[in-house]
């Protein structure tokens, strides 16, 4: 069973021909309102790609029509919401400003997000069954605990340091990385992560295997390069990514981690598993939007 632990919120996107400057109003003709949040997002991934009622996902939402809306939206992409719960904080939104060269200007309201704690999955099963996802939107001591809880009971842990924390102590990354199996970064939070835990260095391939001496697998993605994968014994793998001309990349990172923990929940070994994220990631790229985009099995060869 898969729980994920994490965001979720509404994007209202904008497209300028330029961002604005600070001081300046730019007018934009049209909005659009889309489901966001790196939680749901992976959650929807995992979903699409497992066989029914496997995925579960623990957030915080507001009490209002935003927090309605993403709750339906999990129910038709297949993910149980019953661990979603209501905050007197308002739904969490990403206001996006995209330019016509499709350079973006993001601000994010974290709202309920940041109530969320390890209490919402209190009535979850955690066993050694369990895949628990996490990501970086919502508050750290409680993702952590909910590693920490499934690593305890023989569960897995995979963990997507997005988006990478400005503030960060090593000590905190140091308790990450040692509650996690899978460590998921893309170059740059492999070389920032790195360079916190002691080791700066221009090069992800040292960063990586510095990261997986830690004990985890590091998996570092590198888009049209596929995956790179560090394993705590040393030995190191690159996985390809199917060549594909991409219409709109967002959400294919959250793609590839939804599908990565749907296709260890079935029993793959990992280096399929990684092989299926990346053809997974490949496809989500070839649509509009973070959720638009994600695979069902069928696209991926799965009966």
């Amino acid at each position: 069973m898969i729980l994920v632990f994490g965001s979720i919120n509404i994007d209202l996107v904008a497209r300028v021909a330029s961002i604005p400057r600070p001081g300046e109003t730019v007018l934009s003709p049209r909005y659009e309102t889309l489901f966001g949040g790196k939680g749901a997002n992976q959650a929807i991934a995992a979903a699409r790609a497992s066989l029914p009622r496997r995925v579960t996902i623990a957030a915080c939402v507001g009490d209002d029509a935003f927090g309605r809306s993403a709750r339906d939206n999990l129910n038709r992409n297949g993910v149980g919401a019953d661990l979603v719960t209501n905050s007197t904080e308002p739904t969490g939104c990403a206001f996006i400003t995209v330019d016509e060269h499709g350079e973006n200007a993001i601000t994010v309201a974290s709202g309920a997000n940041a109530t969320l704690t390890e209490a919402s999955i209190r009535n979850f099963g955690i066993d050694a069954s369990t895949v628990a996802v996490l990501q970086m939107e919502v508050p750290f001591p409680g993702s952590l605990s909910v590693a920490r809880q499934v690593r305890a009971v023989g569960g897995r842990v995979i963990w997507n340091l997005a988006p990478a924390p400005s503030k960060f102590s090593a000590t905190d990354l140091s308790d990450l990385v040692n509650a996690t199996d899978i460590f998921v970064v893309n170059e740059h939070e492999a070389l920032a992560a790195a360079a916190l835990l002691g080791r700066a260095t221009a090069a992800f391939e040292e960063a990586g295997s510095f990261l997986s001496r830690t004990g985890c697998i590091c998996v570092v993605t590198a888009g049209a390069r596929g995956a790179f994968v560090f394993h705590p014994n040393g030995y190191r793998e690159t996985i390809e990514a199917k060549p594909v001309q991409p219409v709109d990349t967002t959400g294919a990172g959250d793609t590839f981690v939804g599908i990565l923990a749907s296709s260890l929940d079935e029993g793959l070994p990992v280096t399929t598993a990684l092989e299926r994220a990346c053809r997974g990631a490949s496809l989500a790229c070839l649509a509009h939007g973070a959720q638009t985009g994600m695979p069902i099995r069928e696209q991926l060869g799965i009966a």
